[in-house]
């Protein structure tokens, strides 16, 4: 009972380590500094799920669900995609404006000089069976965009974003995916107080 206990908690520990980190890759956001809001685009392209890519997560998902029952397949593709608006990127933008209104940073909405582009290239979904589980985690590019100019200048990663708890009751995909998304949007908030010395 005691290695089952052992194996038990590796388990646990192996799938739900994440490390998020956030990074400039090119350009600079000093240009920030500056601005009041920043106006926000949510893409999901060349999206990877797990180690397939989302079209092939899809069919899949599909097939197994409809086979199981007719129509949850399909009602399950649904919730895919109609959880982004709906779930996930509310939560990145109420947390993001949550932290960086504390600092009078600039908000997520309204008019604005540049366009923030968060495209979603990574996406795990994770699992919860009670005994086993393994967290959620999304990663991001956040490309900034010159309205006036078109150009782009400044794009930032972000990384393995989890916020499940170790011991949570997340059974729901979409909760979990959005609790990410959550995490992303105040992390991100948080890295632009930091860089920016916002007081």
């Amino acid at each position: 009972m005691k290695k089952l206990l052992i194996t038990f908690t590796l388990v646990f520990v192996s799938l739900g380590a994440f490390s998020q980190k956030i990074k400039v890759i090119s350009g600079s956001i000093d240009f920030l500094k500056n601005e009041k809001s920043i106006m926000t685009v949510f893409t999901y392209e060349d999206m990877q799920v797990g180690s397939m890519r989302e079209a092939d997560y899809i069919k899949e998902k599909v097939e197994k669900n409809n086979e199981k029952e007719a129509g949850k397949g399909d009602k399950w593709l649904e919730s895919w995609i109609q959880d982004r608006t709906r779930r996930f990127e509310p939560k990145f933008i109420e947390l993001y404006n949550e932290y960086i209104n504390k600092k009078n940073g600039p908000v997520i909405g309204g008019e604005s000089n540049y366009i923030m582009m968060v495209n979603t290239h990574f996406s795990e979904p994770g699992f919860n069976v009670g005994i086993v589980r393994k967290n959620a985690s999304v990663s991001l590019t956040c490309k900034f965009i010159n309205k006036e100019i078109g150009e782009e200048v400044a794009n930032i990663a972000v990384t393995n974003s989890s916020a499940n708890s170790f011991w949570g009751t997340d059974f729901d995909t979409g909760y979990r995916l959005q609790e990410s998304y959550a995490k992303a949007g105040r992390e991100l908030a948080k890295f632009f107080i930091k860089q920016l010395n916002l007081k």
